[in-house]
């Protein structure tokens, strides 16, 4: 047993130095679980706790069937800020883009009625869509929104920033958001299309959205990798 914990130090303290001193890059591809185990001469099993351990810093991540990778720099959000996602990527220096995966009118979950203050079954717009920085998937978004105050919301290009698309065909804009944030068991739909196992570790933030007449127009929630973002606030204290 002793041996199992100093070789699994070797090996994470060997990686953790590559990665420190820039010999292994940012989102570069680690040698296969193999290779590694041999060149450490070590099991597999030890090997993945030390990769595991790394991943749990945010210094390396895997992704399903494609192995392990250098992470990137996380991108710092401050969900007290109004600014839409590529904003806040674009001004990090790193490149945004956003994916529409559907687009759909459904009636309201029990959890959607509840933070839209809306009745039983009340239909609202879903959107489902897939966000990267620098071609990496970081986040997964659900978003709910009123029908009421944006029909015909589904012929707009729903892709481009949301609050864009209220300001430019609904004279509408974010004034005042809400949210909660905490760790979550990354679900089925949202692992799947980050490229991660069921249940990984992901950070959930819950926001309810309202206009400039404190009307109440939507709320979203936002699955993210754990490993790709880091939460900033900067708040004044009174």
């Amino acid at each position: 047993m002793g041996q199992g914990k100093n070789q699994y130090q070797i090996i994470r303290t060997a990686l953790n130095e590559q990665i420190e001193s820039g010999a292994l890059k940012p989102g570069s591809k680690l040698p296969s679980e193999r290779l590694l185990s041999e060149k450490f001469g070590t099991t597999r099993i030890t090997l993945r706790e030390s990769l595991s351990s790394l991943e749990a810093d945010g210094l390396v991540y895997r992704e399903d069937r494609r192995g392990w990778f250098v992470s990137p720099e996380r991108v710092t959000y401050d969900p007290t800020v109004n600014a839409n996602f590529h904003t806040m990527v674009t001004r990090q220096g790193r490149l945004p883009d956003t994916r529409m995966i559907h687009a759909d009118l459904v009636p309201a979950t029990g959890r959607v009625q509840k933070l839209l203050q809306l009745p039983a079954l009340t239909p609202v717009y879903r959107l489902q869509r897939l966000r990267s920085v620098d071609g990496r998937n970081v986040l997964y978004v659900e978003n709910y929104i009123n029908p009421a105050y944006f029909p015909d919301l589904l012929k707009h290009d729903l892709s481009r920033s949301l609050s864009d698309v209220y300001q430019e065909h609904y004279e509408r804009q974010y004034a005042r958001v809400s949210f909660r944030i905490y760790p979550v068991g990354l679900n089925t739909e949202a692992s799947s299309h980050l490229k991660v196992t069921t249940g990984s570790s992901g950070l959930l933030v819950e926001r309810t959205n309202y206009d400039q007449s404190g009307v109440l127009i939507d709320c979203d929630f936002e699955y993210w990798r754990q490993d790709a973002v880091v939460i900033s606030a900067d708040t004044r204290v009174t």
